[in-house]
C-alpha cells in the first residue's frame, strides 16, 4: 500500500511540476485595431533587461486554435523549458494562438474522391487576421524587449508549418532561420525565402498533410539556392513534430543562425 501511495504521489508531483513549468509562459493579450491575439511569453531564466536575447516565434497547428490561451502550448512548449535549453539557449519565446475560425496562412482546401484534401497555397493575397496580428506582435515585442535582431527565428507545425513559410515570405529580411514541420507553402514564394536558413521536417506516412508539400517547397528553395536541410521520417505520420523535437541538434542548429 505504501508503494502504491508513493507512486501516486510521485505521479501527482510530476504533473504539478509540468503544469508549473508551463506557467512560466506568461499569459498576454495583444490587441490591434479591435482584434485580439492571445499569446504566451517565456522570458529567459534570470531575465536581465540590460542584456539582449534571441526571439523565437512558435506557430501551433489547427487543433490548438481557440482563445483559451492554453492549447497552443500542447506541442513544443516544453522543448524550451528543459534545463539545458534554459541555460544554453536563453531566449524570448512567444506562442500566439490563432482564432478557431481562421488560419495562419492563405490556404484553401479541395476535397478529393478518396476523402483526402489538396492544399492550395496562394501568394499576393492580404494576410489573414491572425497572420497580421502575429506580425504586429513581433514588432511590438521587438520594441518592448531587448531582442538581438540578427537572431529572430520561427518554427511551427502543420498549420503552423504552413504559417512559417508564409510569415518568412511576408518578412524576407527578418528571420535568420525557420523550421517548418509537416507544413507546406507556395513554391512561387521561394525567392522571398532565400535569405533565411531552413530546416524542413515531414513524416513520409503523413495522411493529413502529405509529404509532397514539403518536398515541393524544398525543391523550390534549392532552385533559388536557399540554404535548406530536409529531414523525412520514414515511419512517421502527421505527428512528425515528435521526432523533430527529439533531434539532438534541433535547438543548437536554430540558435547558431544569424542574419
Amino acid at each position: 500500500m505504501r508503494n502504491i501511495i508513493a507512486s501516486i504521489g510521485f505521479i501527482l508531483l510530476c504533473i504539478s511540476v509540468k503544469a508549473q513549468d508551463l506557467n512560466l509562459y506568461e499569459k498576454h493579450l495583444f490587441i490591434k485595431d479591435g482584434d485580439t491575439l492571445p499569446y504566451r511569453l517565456l522570458l529567459p531564466a534570470n531575465y536581465d533587461p540590460g542584456k539582449k536575447y534571441p526571439l523565437v516565434l512558435f506557430l501551433h497547428g489547427a487543433g490548438e486554435r481557440g482563445n483559451d490561451n492554453e492549447k497552443q502550448l500542447i506541442h513544443g512548449a516544453k522543448l524550451f523549458l528543459s534545463d539545458e535549453a534554459r541555460s544554453k539557449f536563453p531566449a524570448i519565446v512567444v506562442f500566439p494562438q490563432c482564432a478557431s475560425n481562421s488560419y495562419w496562412s492563405n490556404v484553401a482546401f479541395k476535397s478529393l474522391p478518396d476523402g483526402g484534401r489538396d492544399f492550395i497555397f496562394t501568394t499576393g493575397n492580404e494576410a489573414t487576421t491572425p497572420m497580421k496580428l502575429a506580425q504586429e506582435l513581433l514588432k511590438d515585442l521587438m520594441k518592448k524587449y531587448p531582442v538581438i535582431k540578427r537572431q529572430v527565428y520561427v518554427t511551427g507545425l502543420s498549420m503552423g508549418g504552413m504559417g512559417t513559410f508564409e510569415i518568412v515570405a511576408r518578412n524576407p529580411k527578418l528571420f535568420a532561420a525557420a523550421m517548418p514541420i509537416c507544413g507546406g507553402g507556395a513554391p512561387a514564394s521561394a525567392k522571398k525565402l532565400k535569405k533565411t536558413e531552413w530546416w524542413v521536417f515531414h513524416g513520409a506516412k503523413d495522411v493529413v498533410v502529405p509529404l509532397k508539400y514539403s518536398e515541393e517547397m524544398v525543391e523550390a528553395l534549392k532552385k533559388v539556392k536557399a540554404p535548406v536541410r530536409f529531414t523525412v521520417y520514414p515511419e512517421a505520420n502527421h505527428n512528425s513534430w515528435d521526432p523533430a523535437f527529439a533531434e539532438p541538434d534541433f535547438l543548437s542548429w536554430l540558435f547558431s543562425k544569424r542574419k
